[in-house]
């Protein structure tokens, strides 16, 4: 009995963090879609921060695709994805810097993380910048950034290049 409610709490956070970004995406574009609305920044805005937060991670580039091909100008789409994802990138460094590993543990699982920086103290700024580039888990790796306690100017620019060269791509490709 004690074991299995050891895997209850163990997969407990996870289950509530899966709720949240199940929530987020019904109150917003799931509205959008299944009420027929107009589709706007706003709900993207929403969905695109919390989509870049480490402990809830979503495909925020497919929301970004929907709402290109649903006619939502390029220009603006493109600086309000850059923008959110910097900010909540920016929570998710000072969060790597401030919490301890035991929370950090419970949140996203010591393995993600040690990887993570196990990557950027052997690869460096070029990790920052390719996992922003790539549909990678980014804001795991500015989680072990603000752990490491990396120059939050060089990694917040790593990131920003990383960010708009992807956005630019998938806004010519689609």
């Amino acid at each position: 009995m004690k074991r299995i409610y050891q895997h209850i709490k163990e997969y407990l956070p996870f289950i509530f963090l899966a709720a949240i970004a199940i929530a987020i995406a019904s109150f917003t574009i799931g509205k959008e879609i299944y009420g027929h609305r107009e589709e706007n920044l706003l709900s993207f805005a929403i969905v695109n921060f919390f989509g870049y937060l480490f402990f809830l991670l979503m495909p925020v580039e497919l929301a970004f695709i929907y709402y290109l091909k649903a006619g939502i100008d390029p220009i603006s789409l493109n600086a309000i994805a850059i923008s959110t994802a910097l900010c909540a990138q920016l929570a998710d460094y000072y969060i790597g810097r401030s919490f301890s590993t035991r929370v950090i543990d419970r949140l996203v699982g010591r393995n993600r993380y040690e990887k993570a920086k196990e990557e950027i103290r052997k690869y460096g700024n070029v990790v920052i910048f390719v996992f922003n580039l790539l549909p990678l888990s980014s804001p795991v790796i500015l989680l072990a950034a603000g752990m490491l306690k990396l120059n939050l100017k060089e990694t917040l620019f790593y990131s920003l290049l990383g960010l708009l060269l992807k956005y630019s791509l998938i806004s010519l490709i689609f």
